[in-house]
């Protein structure tokens, strides 16, 4: 019967994380970029189970083996991309396929697939309370002009049209292509290394890879690849485990309670 309190509360405790971690997904469903967690679960000091006679307890049979106790495993982080909302705003940005913006952040170089940015007050590119947007090279992108354009590449720059003297050039215009800054996109070898942190942000201590090919969406934002149906699915199913797990551990209370009280008398 006391196996029943570790069985019983070990399940209450993993089921709490596990709401835990679905209620954080659900939260950051509107979080552009953000990657799904899932938690799993595992049998803790697994033992072996043997009968023997009542008297004799020479060669004991083996039965079976169990756990009196289940905890959480681990948390996985799901990094399927998530689908495209068209924003035409002009400081959104997404990736299509692997890889990650990097921001300076006061902590050191993070990385996210957030591309919600803007600028701050000296002009330069920033994710907001996070840091400023690396480019090419390890430095910040600063946006002068917001007559910007951006290619595939994530190659930010500004198209300069002048007019010439009419009388030496016949009123012809003359265009001049000035680069702002490239967008850094880099990705890793090893997703497992990545440490998720808050705001949908990564460190990691391995070496970043420069992604030489990226596909930097423009005017666009990538959803979080949280599936509402499949949350609530799950949070319906852990919080019932929660409530039988606190329901049957409050009759072992009671039965232990009254073996006590009345059969100990006898």
């Amino acid at each position: 019967m006391y196996q029943g309190f570790y069985n019983l509360t070990s399940g209450m405790l993993t089921q709490t994380r596990n709401l835990n971690v679905i209620s954080n997904n659900m939260v950051n469903i509107q979080t552009p970029g953000y990657k799904r967690d899932k938690m799993v679960s595992t049998t803790f000091q697994e033992e072996m189970l043997y009968r023997t006679g009542k008297r004799y307890k020479d060669d004991p049979e083996p039965m079976a083996t169990t756990s009196k106790i289940r905890t959480a495993d681990r948390t996985y982080v799901n990094y399927e991309q998530g689908g495209f909302d068209v924003t035409d705003g002009i400081y959104d940005f997404a990736l299509g396929g692997e890889g990650f913006f990097c921001i300076d952040t006061p902590a050191g170089v993070r990385y996210t697939r957030n591309g919600s940015f803007s600028v701050d007050d000296e002009g330069y590119l920033t994710l907001n309370g996070m840091g400023r947007v690396q480019g090419v090279g390890g430095q910040p992108i600063q946006i002068d002009d917001e007559n910007f354009t951006v290619d595939k590449l994530g190659n930010i720059s500004v198209t300069v049209r002048a007019t010439g003297d009419e009388e030496d050039q016949g009123g012809e215009e003359e265009s001049n292509v000035r680069q702002l800054g490239t967008l850094r996109v880099v990705d890793f070898a090893d997703y497992e290394q990545l440490h998720k942190e808050d705001y949908g942000m990564y460190s990691t201590a391995q070496a970043p890879q420069e992604v030489e090919q990226p596909s930097v969406l423009w005017g666009t934002l990538e959803k979080s690849n949280v599936d509402m149906v499949e949350e609530m699915t799950s949070m319906i199913t852990s919080q019932r485990a929660l409530q039988s797990a606190a329901q049957v551990l409050k009759m072992y209370d009671q039965i232990m309670s009254k073996a006590v009280t009345d059969v100990g008398r006898q």
